[in-house]
């Protein structure tokens, strides 16, 4: 199972950015995918989730309205459209999988700043 991100960089305020996280190793379209995020000296918490099929979709309360998650399971990705993006929205992300237990990719770092 393998799990790996991409798309992080540096954005002004107000920017946008779409993260790829690419899937290997797994029957991708039989789970749950989510994206997680850790900023300096916090702990990593739950940013978006979404099921299969993509049909239910959930966020933390800090990112609605800003943030979006899809998936392709053709294509074994997901996505985070993240727009309006503010200076508490750095972090490193991290897109996740069970499949038994966790897996995690090697992260992809936001930084939001002027």
């Amino acid at each position: 199972v393998q799990v790996v991100e991409s798309g992080g960089g540096l954005v002004q305020p107000g920017g946008s950015l779409r993260l790829s996280c690419a899937a290997s190793g797994f029957t991708f379209s039989s789970y749950d995918m989510s994206w997680h995020r850790q900023a300096p000296g916090k702990e990593r918490e739950l940013v978006a989730a979404i099921t299969v099929a993509g049909r239910i979709t959930n966020y933390a309360d800090s990112v609605k309205g800003r943030f979006t998650i899809s998936r392709d399971n053709a294509k074994k990705t997901v996505y985070l459209q993240m727009n309006s993006l503010k200076p508490e929205d750095t972090a490193v992300y991290y897109c996740n999988v069970q499949v038994g237990r966790g897996y995690w990719g090697q992260g992809t770092q936001v930084t939001v700043s002027s």
